[in-house]
């Protein structure tokens, strides 16, 4: 027993962030959403689980994550970029397992070592580094990209395998990477606060022989605060097999979620963010 209780001090000690899989965004982190307000339920899958993404105790992003397909439905945060490295660390989200393992982002090693999890028992709710080994045209793209955070801290905390999805490698290095970097910059110009969803829709296919989904679509929209009686917004979506990004208004994106996912109209943002 106090073997036991040493290895889970020691553990402790090795932990690199929290991720705590919650019942609400509104109730748990609503700072990353405009006016408080998540996407209404159109985009949620079968099998959702509300993940606020914290690290060093302190709330980052939030996720919405698909335990059926393993990949997210869509992550939230706020566009802050900043210098500074990118992270290796790549790490998973215990609580997806059940509630009585601990809020942390973890490493699969962690886990494994000091936790008595098996890799079968985590690769049920998520997808594992197993699953994107060995990838052929295909990268771990990221929702929440590290570079639109300011800090060391910000940036490990988006290093979550539930902020990836299985991206083409030209669009994760083209396209998109130019949106990310040059259009974000550009658009962002005399905005306060700027709220970003990111998003995946899935498709038909399968990576890790049908484990983790392959979304057909990538997308993103953004909405800014120029100041309290000013607001503007744009959305950008991508054919995850081309190196292409339309641009496109929040009005027409989530027109073209709508149609994409054949259920109820979906909104993105509260109704103050313009959608034209």
């Amino acid at each position: 027993m106090l073997l036991l209780l040493l290895l889970q001090v020691s553990a402790s000690c090795l932990w690199l962030g929290h991720g705590e899989v919650v019942t609400s965004f509104e109730s748990s982190c609503p700072q990353f959403f405009f006016r408080e307000t998540p996407p209404n339920e159109a985009l949620e899958p079968q099998s959702p689980a509300w993940i606020c993404q914290r690290y060093k105790n302190q709330y980052y992003f939030a996720t919405l994550y698909d335990t059926k397909r393993r990949i997210p439905v869509y992550s939230a945060y706020l566009y802050q970029p900043g210098p500074g490295t990118r992270p290796k660390t790549w790490l998973v989200e215990p609580q997806l397992m059940g509630p009585i393992y601990p809020k942390t982002m973890e490493r699969e090693w962690t886990l494994l070592n000091y936790f008595n999890v098996s890799l079968e028992q985590l690769s049920k709710s998520q997808a594992i580094l197993q699953d994107y080994k060995n990838l052929t045209g295909l990268n771990r793209g990221h929702l929440n990209p590290s570079g639109h955070h300011p800090d060391s801290s910000s940036r490990t905390a988006t290093f979550t395998l539930t902020n990836i999805v299985p991206q083409d490698e030209k669009l994760n290095g083209g396209s998109w990477k130019n949106y990310e970097q040059q259009t974000m910059s550009r658009r962002t110009q005399g905005c306060n606060t700027t709220y970003v969803i990111v998003g995946a829709v899935p498709g038909n296919n399968y990576i890790a022989k049908g484990r983790v989904n392959k979304p057909s679509h990538i997308w993103s929209s953004a909405c800014c605060e120029v100041d309290t009686n000013h607001r503007k917004a744009w959305a950008v979506i991508a054919e995850n097999d081309k190196n292409e990004v339309q641009l496109l208004t929040l009005g027409e994106l989530e027109d073209l979620l709508t149609q994409l996912y054949g259920r109820d109209q979906v909104s993105l943002f509260d109704s103050d963010c313009p959608r034209e």
